[in-house]
C-alpha cells in the first residue's frame, strides 16, 4: 500500500508518522520528499490573537461548523509554548476541543514551539504537509497567543483569523506591534461582552487608517503597497470585522462565508500561488542556511571551534571577525 493511502485510512500510522517527522528523524524526511506530490491542496487558515480572546473555543466551533456545513476532513494544528526552563509544554488545548471527540474525520494534533519564536514551532509547516497529503481539505493552525510576534502565522496560512475580545488587552499596542496588520479576517470573540461596540469601533479606525491608499496588498511582506490611484478597488482586500460568540456557536455561518469569499478572493486574483511561492521560497532558505550550518559545523574541529568562541567570549575577536577567519578557511 502506498504512504499516501496508508496515511488516508490509518490514524495511527499518520499519527506515528507525524511524531517522526515533527522530530526531524530521517524517516520523517524521506516521507515528506515521498508525500510532496501529494499536497498543495488543502486550505491552510492561521487562527492568532492574545491569549484569553477564546482562540481554542473558536478553533472548535468552527472545525465543527466545518464538519455539519461541508463533511470535509479537518486537521488542527494547536502550537504551545514551550517552557524556557522545564523544556516541557502543556499541550492542553483539547481540552477545549470536547466538542469534536469520537469524530473519525477530525484529527486535532497538538505539538510544542520547542523555542521557536514566531508562535509556531519549526516542524509545523511540514506536519501541515503530511495533513495535505493525507486528504485533509482544511487545515487550521493556531498559534501560541503571544501577541506581538505572531506573524509567522501569516507565511505560512492562506487565509489568517486574528481573533481580539472587548476590552481585552491594549488596542493600542496591537495595532503598534503589528499584528493586526496581518489579519485576512478580524473577529471579534466574546462579542456578548460589554465594551463590544467600543472595540469594533477602535479595530475599524485602524483599518481606515491603512486602506486604500496604504493597504498592503495581499500582505506577507512579500508585495508594495497600493496606489489608490493606480489599483482597482477590486484587487485589494479588506479584513471585515466579524462577530462571534464561540461558546454559544453564534456568527459561524458568517464567519465560514469570510474565509470561503477570502479564498476565491486568493483564487481569483492569483493570491493563491503567490503565497504558496513565497512559503516554499522562505522553507528553502531555511533549508539552505541549515543544510549550509551544518556542513560548516562539520568542517572544522570542535576544538578549533570552542577556540575561537574562547576569544570572542574574552573580547579578543568580535562575533563578526570570528566568522569572517573561520570562513576564510583560518580554522579548517
Amino acid at each position: 500500500m502506498k504512504l499516501v493511502d496508508r496515511l488516508t485510512s490509518d490514524r495511527l500510522a499518520l499519527s506515528r508518522l507525524l511524531t517522526e517527522v515533527e522530530n526531524d528523524t530521517p524517516e520523517g524526511r524521506a516521507a515528506l520528499d515521498a508525500l510532496y506530490p501529494h499536497s498543495g491542496k488543502a486550505h491552510l487558515i492561521g487562527v492568532t490573537g492574545s491569549p484569553g480572546t477564546g482562540k481554542s473555543s473558536l478553533v472548535n466551533r468552527l472545525a465543527l461548523h466545518y464538519r455539519r456545513q461541508t463533511g470535509e476532513r479537518i486537521a488542527i494544528l494547536a502550537v504551545d509554548p514551550t517552557s524556557p526552563f522545564t523544556g516541557g509544554a502543556v499541550l492542553g488545548d483539547r481540552v477545549r476541543m470536547r466538542d469534536l471527540a469520537g469524530d473519525e474525520g477530525v484529527f486535532i494534533r497538538s505539538m510544542a514551539t520547542r523555542g521557536s519564536l514566531g508562535g509556531l514551532a519549526h516542524t509545523t509547516a511540514a506536519l501541515t504537509r503530511v495533513f495535505d497529503a493525507a486528504g485533509y481539505a482544511i487545515i487550521i493552525i493556531e498559534t501560541v497567543g503571544a501577541g506581538q510576534s505572531e506573524v509567522d502565522i501569516a507565511r505560512l496560512a492562506h487565509t489568517t483569523l486574528v481573533v481580539e475580545a472587548p476590552n481585552f488587552g491594549d488596542d493600542i499596542q496591537a495595532i503598534k506591534a503589528g499584528i493586526l496588520e496581518i489579519a485576512d479576517i478580524l473577529v471579534l470573540n466574546k462579542a456578548d461582552l460589554p465594551g463590544v461596540e467600543v472595540t469594533e469601533r477602535a479595530l475599524r479606525g485602524m483599518l481606515e487608517m491603512v486602506h486604500p491608499a496604504q493597504r498592503s496588498f495581499l500582505h506577507h511582506g512579500q508585495v508594495g503597497k497600493i496606489d489608490s490611484k493606480t489599483s482597482a478597488p477590486e484587487n485589494s482586500w479588506i479584513p471585515p470585522i466579524l462577530r462571534t460568540i464561540a461558546i454559544h456557536a453564534q456568527g459561524f455561518d458568517e464567519l465560514t462565508a469570510a474565509i470561503a469569499r477570502h479564498r476565491e478572493f486568493l483564487l481569483q486574483y492569483g493570491g493563491w500561488s503567490h503565497r504558496e511561492r513565497a512559503r516554499l521560497e522562505t522553507e528553502m532558505e531555511t533549508l539552505i542556511q541549515e543544510t549550509l550550518t551544518a556542513r560548516f559545523r562539520a568542517g572544522i574541529r570542535e576544538l578549533d571551534y570552542e577556540e575561537v568562541l574562547a576569544k570572542v567570549f574574552d573580547h579578543r575577536l568580535s562575533p563578526r571577525e570570528a566568522v569572517k577567519e573561520m570562513l576564510n578557511g583560518r580554522y579548517i
